[in-house]
């Protein structure tokens, strides 16, 4: 089996370790605002890490069969390479489910959990047979041109998305390669639920959820928050399922409290 000694990625600044995992089917790039803005915050430094996950970006896929367990087990080889003993670990939709993960796997790596646009339910039947159809189409096809038949962009944005926003997503979502894309879906259709695994974090939370989130919708967002001890939610109005893009100051300025709260 081939695998990366670490993700690929970028990192930023120092001060509080805070890993970022992008959503699907997007590589860290996504992430670049948050590089720039979280990492040079005066007087709140946090060293920023934006790993690309298997397949996406510059990570290579490797042969394993789908499971986001493995690409939980990779960010936690990305803290031992960085000799880093805890971070804060978030993410937003697929990052989310690996942020999850990661609480499940190494509980002990945590000093704070950040879960944007993201839901700890696990798939319906009907969205696994949805993603397994993806996952074949994809592959059979060997182009990712089906998401943009199926206006993937446009479901990920909220109403207020200007034009240039979507033409950058549209770009974003071209760039991922067919094996990534149904090796992802494939590892998001078998995970299960993380309730519980929630209710165990004993560390500060942030919830970040677009209002207009058609994907993982407020309820969704209400229910981690409600699952976790020490966990604030933040609901931004007019924005859609990518928060991080649409509205970057108030996301980070969440991000923001949360490493606040970590130190306090």
């Amino acid at each position: 089996m081939t695998l990366p000694t670490a993700p690929a990625g970028h990192a930023r600044a120092t001060g509080t370790p805070l890993v970022l995992l992008h959503a699907f089917p997007f590589s860290a790039r996504m992430w670049a605002a948050q590089l720039e803005r979280l990492a040079g915050a005066a007087g709140e430094l946090a060293r920023v890490f934006a790993p690309d996950q298997r397949g996406f970006g510059a990570a290579p896929l490797g042969d394993d069969a789908p499971s986001l367990d493995l690409v939980a087990d990779d960010v936690a080889r990305l803290l031992d390479e960085a000799e880093v003993d805890r971070a804060v670990v978030g993410g937003l939709s697929m990052g989310g489910y690996v942020a999850m993960a990661f609480a499940r796997r190494h509980p002990d790596r945590l000093c704070g959990l950040l879960l944007a646009d993201t839901k700890a339910a696990p798939d319906t039947e009907q969205a696994r047979t949805n993603r397994e159809r993806i996952a074949a189409a994809v592959l059979a096809r060997d182009s990712v041109q089906l998401l943009a038949e199926e206006k993937v962009a446009e479901s990920l944005l909220g109403p207020a998305a200007g034009p240039d926003l979507l033409a950058e997503v549209r770009v974003m979502i071209a760039e991922a390669s067919p094996q990534a894309v149904a090796w992802a879906q494939r590892a998001m259709a078998a995970r299960g639920d993380s309730l519980e695994v929630l209710a165990a974090v004993d560390v500060p939370a942030a919830v970040i959820v677009g209002e207009a989130d058609a994907v993982t919708p407020l309820a969704e967002a209400r229910m981690m928050a409600e699952a976790m001890a020490d966990a604030e939610l933040t609901v931004i109005p007019a924005v859609g399922h990518l928060s991080s893009l649409e509205a970057p100051e108030t996301f980070d300025a969440a991000v923001r409290a949360l490493l606040r709260r970590v130190h306090a």
